[in-house]
Parts: structure tokens; C-alpha cells; sequence
């Protein structure tokens, strides 16, 4: 929240003026945020923006360069997890400190491909010190996120990032909203979350409830438990749309988009019936950072499968050390994988595609499918948010392991489905394609 007058503040007095004196601004508010938040432990993100860039200075463009950033990232990172875990959900100081280890090995990434010319985040020379630490403290992105790139902030310094060229945007209204909808998210968690805390799992009331409740439980929570992070993303992303950073130039038809820090398309996620539509619409700019950074560099590998699984378990380690959060991005992957075999069954099977596309249907078949989304979205969750072995355990086993038995369940069976549902001229003119 105190990132909106910062942000007014910038456009009332720093707009258009000398880039140092922004970026010095842009480092003592972050710096701000961090002595008010986590007092001397703010220490831990002056010292690694200080070594990113020292490496980038004395590296350069080098493969060592970039691999020495991303290992001393995130070494610090999972030492400073290591030494500060708690079966707790814990604010402190690695919270954003596991977003801006994102940001700056990222910054390693962009430096070194900036000198193939990739034109998106092509940055001809090395940032000054002074320019890393207001890119790394910007009060827009430090807390919570979203990820961008230097060389977006390098356009909202030099005053590129409006639609009115000489002045500053015209995005208050825009950032209102935001700010107005994640309003609304927070207050749907502060108000539900009471209602539906992570200690009843752990209960001998919970296990005594029906099978039914149970699960009907962990789809309300996971839900709930979601617009914790919905609310902080999109007040955030209000904070970047009021300072310019949000500007993503003109659509089709001429209308201003101020969605280049969207990390939540809300109304995507509160409507699509698939797990993979859900992925899309949540933790955008995260996932596009690894995206970009991790998955489309590990082609050397040669299965795009083998790449997602490398590319999940970075995120969980980049989560926490917690077995919760890997058997979460496990399940992640499982769940997907099985979402995207079934929905090419659908597809390729006249009966199935038939049904799906029956308007009469159709209210029956969404509902089914959203009970089934928002169970399977909440199930994953719980070693998430439960972090322990012992405690998710406990948890899963109450409901008799029922996700891991459905989707196991259906990976298996879903050969023998397309055997009897999709015709076979149809499956040989798939295999030859």
C-alpha cells in the first residue's frame, strides 16, 4: 500500500528528471521498505544487488558470468531459508528477497543475451550501481513482485512509459481499479480465511467429518487461501500502473493497455474450468520469468516433459526447502500433464467432443468441471501451505490420498480411452502428424 504515494510522488516531483536522482529515490523508499519491515536484516539484499553487480562489471557478457550469478542467487537464498525456516508461514526477510533473487539473476540472463541482440532486453552496456539498486528497490516490484526487466525501468526513467508523451500517464484511474479489486480480494480473505484456517486440518473434528465435507473443506479453502496472494498482486500492479510501469502501449483498437506487471488475469481465473487456465491467469510475470529464463534454455535436454519437470522443481526449491513445496509442483506437473491428455482425447473423440460442445449439456459439464478445478487447485495446496511432511501426511491421508488415486488413476486408464473412443484412422493421421 505505501507504494502508492511513492509512486504519486514520483509523478508529481521526479517525472522526467535527471535519471540519478530517480533512481537514488527509487533505492532509499525500497530501502525504506525493508528497514520498516525487517530492520538490520534489509543487510541480505544490499549485499546481493552489490555482488550482482560487481559480476556483472568484472564478467561481462559471459556464460561464467551468468552461471556464477545464478548460483550465488540462489545459494543465498536457500542458505538464508535454511538457517530461517520455520513450520510456520513466517514474513520475514526472504520473502522478497526470494523475488529479488528472480530479478537479479535475471538481470545476469538479460545482460548476456542483451549481446545477441535480443531486442526486448537488449542492454548495450553495463547499468551503473546506482541504476542496479533503484532497478532491484523499486517500490512497485521489491515486496511481492511482479518481475520485470531492466530494461523496462530504463524506459519508465527515461519517461517512455506513457500515453502522453512530455507528461506524465494518465493511469490513476486505471491504478484505482487495480487498487479497488485487490481491495476486494483482500477483503474476501480476511473475511473467509477465520472461517477456513490451515490448524483444522490438523484436527481430530476435521477426520471426524464425512468424506464428502472433507473434501468440499479443501476446495473452500484453497480458494480462500488464494485471494491472499490475488489481493497483494493486484495492489501491487495498481502501484506499477500509477508510476507508468504498467504502460503496455495500444491494443487492436486504439485503447491504452496498462497491463506489461498484470500478474493476475482475475477474471480468467474465476472462470476457467482447467487447471492450465488457472496457471495462465495466475503469477504471470513469474511464470513468464521462468518461462524465459529456465524452461526454453533447458531444450538441450531434448523432452519438453523433461523440461517442465527442471523447470518445476526450480520452483520449488526457489519456494523453500519445505517437502511440502516439492510434492506441490509434483503434483502441479501430474495434474497438468493428465489435463492436457484429456483434453486431446476430447478433441480428437467424436463422442466426447459432441457431448462438450451439446449446449444443454454444457451448464452440467462446467460445474462438474469447476468442482473438480477447485478440488484439485485446493489439494496441491495443502503441502504448500502445510510445509511439513508430518502435517500434509496426516492431511492426505484423511482423504485417502484421493487426488493422487484420481489422477495415477487416470494417467493409466487414458491409453485404453483413446483405444475406445477415438477413431483409429483418426489416431493414425494423429501419430503421422
Amino acid at each position: 500500500l505505501s507504494g502508492y504515494p511513492f509512486a504519486l510522488f514520483y509523478r508529481r516531483f521526479l517525472f522526467y528528471r535527471e535519471p540519478s536522482l530517480i533512481h537514488l529515490f527509487h533505492t532509499l523508499s525500497g530501502l525504506g521498505l525493508a528497514a520498516f519491515n525487517f530492520g538490520s536484516r534489509m543487510h541480505h539484499s544490499v549485499v546481493c544487488v552489490m555482488v550482482q553487480f560487481l559480476m556483472l562489471r568484472l564478467m561481462g557478457r559471459t556464460l561464467t558470468g551468468v552461471v556464477s550469478s545464478l548460483l550465488f542467487q540462489m545459494m543465498y537464498l536457500l542458505l538464508g531459508y535454511y538457517y530461517t525456516a520455520t513450520d510456520q508461514y513466517d514474513i520475514k526477510w526472504t520473502m522478497p528477497h526470494c523475488v529479488l533473487t528472480l530479478k537479479l539473476i535475471g538481470l545476469a540472463f538479460d545482460y548476456y543475451d542483451g549481446g545477441k541482440e535480443v531486442v526486448s532486453v537488449y542492454l548495450p552496456c553495463p547499468p551503473s550501481l546506482l541504476e542496479v539498486y533503484g532497478f532491484s528497490y523499486f517500490y512497485g516490484g521489491f515486496l511481492v513482485g511482479p518481475q520485470f526487466t531492466l530494461r523496462s525501468y530504463q524506459r519508465l526513467i527515461a519517461g517512455e512509459l506513457t500515453d502522453s508523451p512530455g507528461l506524465p500517464p494518465n493511469s490513476i484511474m486505471p491504478a484505482v481499479k487495480r487498487f479497488s479489486l485487490g481491495l476486494l480480494c483482500l477483503s474476501v480473505y480476511t473475511i473467509g480465511s477465520p472461517y477456513f484456517p490451515d490448524s483444522f486440518f490438523l484436527t481430530e473434528e476435521y477426520e471426524a467429518q464425512p468424506f464428502l465435507y472433507r473434501c468440499v473443506y479443501i476446495l473452500l479453502w484453497g480458494k480462500i487461501t488464494l485471494y491472499k496472494y490475488v489481493s497483494c498482486w493486484v495492489i501491487a500492479e495498481g502501484v506499477c500502473i500509477l508510476s507508468g510501469l504498467g504502460y503496455n502501449g495500444h491494443d487492436a483498437s486504439g485503447e491504452v493497455q496498462w497491463d506489461a506487471c498484470a500478474n493476475m488475469r482475475v477474471w480468467q481465473y474465476e472462470t476457467t474450468p482447467l487447471f492450465t487456465g488457472t496457471i495462465n491467469a495466475f503469477n504471470i510475470n513469474t511464470n513468464a520469468w521462468v518461462a524465459r529464463h529456465v524452461f526454453k534454455r533447458l531444450r538441450f535436454l531434448g523432452s519438453k516433459m523433461a523440461s517442465q519437470a527442471v523447470t518445476l522443481l526450480f520452483l520449488a526449491l526457489w519456494h523453500g526447502l519445505h517437502s511440502g513445496y516439492l510434492l506441490c509442483f509434483s503434483l502441479e506437473f501430474i495434474i497438468v500433464t493428465v489435463e492436457r491428455q484429456a483434453l486431446a482425447l476430447v478433441k480428437d473423440s467424436p463422442v466426447l467432443t459432441s457431448v462438450s460442445q451439446n449446449p444443454v449439456l454444457y451448464p452440467l459439464v462446467y460445474g462438474v468441471q469447476q468442482f473438480l478445478h477447485w478440488l484439485f487447485m485446493g489439494y496441491p495446496l495443502i503441502p504448500f501451505c502445510l510445509f511439513t511432511y508430518d502435517k500434509w501426511l496426516r492431511v492426505y491421508s484423511s482423504v485417502y490420498f484421493c487426488g493422487h488415486v484420481f489422477f495415477l488413476s487416470a494417467f493409466l486408464i487414458m491409453p485404453y480411452l483413446r483405444r475406445a473412443l477415438v477413431p483409429k484412422k483418426r489416431e493414425s493421421e494423429k501419430k503421422k502428424e
